[in-house]
Parts: structure tokens; C-alpha cells; sequence
């Protein structure tokens, strides 16, 4: 019985996924993520007052470059000619929490699901390094995919039930 893990060879040995074959398609992937900190430093991020500066615009700018540079992070993942990176970041003062939403595409012959997730987790790492000082104990949770498109297996939406917050 073969490995549904693909970056497995039939010896069990890691490799990096044969994408030649593949048809280049229009692929975009969606994810999301949140980052959990004391309502004071919430407050100082929402008031754009964090001794280090304007919190979410350097976070933006980070998580884009996040997308950018996967294939450098992750060992086993494409260098892709991404067409296009949209980062949201949302203030939610109920939870004292910032969430941060990525969107990635490319016409490739791979996915992008990976460039979204790092996208996310680096503005949220970000958003932790500018805000430490203040609060150490920021957690970063629900960092998932909600959705992805093109390819041969199609397009996948995430159980809405399954989404934190959402």
C-alpha cells in the first residue's frame, strides 16, 4: 500500500515532489490565523501606539514577504512565481486579539497553500516581536487554511464549524 504522504519516495525516503508533469492553472489559497494578548497591549496595537511603531503595517509587510520566501523555510516546498499577495489583519477587543488573513496566488504547477500559511504565521511572529516588550505571553493559534483552488484535486473549503472565531 503506497504513502499518501508525498514527499515520501517508495524507499520511505523524503524527496521534493516531481511537479513536471502537472498543467500550470490558475491556483489561490486563503489562510488565517490569530495572535491572543493582554488587553493592554491590544489597546496600544488598535491605537497604532506600540513603542516600536505602527504594529499592522509592519506586519503586513512582513507576512508578504513571508509568502514570498517559503521555499527558503520549508525544505521540501516549490520556489513559485507568486502573482499576488493580500494580507487583512482584523482587531477583534473582545478576544484582546489581531487576526491575520493571507491570500496567495499563482499559475503553477503547485499549490500555494504553504505561501498562505506562512504568510500568516510570519505577520503574526511579527506582531509578537513588536509587541514583547509589553506582553511575553501572546499565544498564536487557529493558523489553518481555510481554502484552496486550481490543481487536480480541486478546490477544498475548510467546515466553517471547524474555523476559530470565524
Amino acid at each position: 500500500m503506497s504513502s499518501p504522504l508525498t514527499h515520501f519516495d517508495a524507499q520511505g525516503q523524503a524527496h521534493m515532489v516531481d511537479v513536471g508533469a502537472k498543467d500550470a492553472t490558475r491556483r489561490v489559497a486563503r489562510a488565517t490565523g490569530l495572535i491572543r494578548m493582554k488587553p493592554e497591549t491590544f489597546a496600544l496595537v488598535a491605537a497604532g501606539q506600540a513603542k516600536k511603531g505602527d504594529v499592522i503595517a509592519v506586519a503586513r509587510i512582513a507576512a508578504i514577504q513571508g509568502a514570498k520566501r517559503t521555499a527558503d523555510l520549508v525544505p521540501l516546498c516549490h520556489p513559485l512565481p507568486i502573482t499576488r499577495v493580500a494580507v487583512d489583519f482584523g482587531l477583534d477587543a473582545a478576544l484582546s486579539a489581531v487576526r491575520c488573513t493571507a491570500q496567495v496566488e499563482t499559475v503553477g504547477r503547485t499549490g500555494v497553500e504553504m505561501e498562505a500559511l506562512t504568510a500568516v504565521q510570519v505577520g503574526l511572529l511579527t506582531v509578537y516581536d513588536m509587541c514583547k516588550a509589553a506582553d511575553r505571553g501572546m499565544v498564536m493559534e487557529g493558523i489553518r487554511v481555510l481554502q484552496k483552488s486550481g490543481g487536480k484535486s480541486g478546490d477544498w473549503v475548510a467546515p466553517t464549524a471547524d474555523v476559530p472565531g470565524s
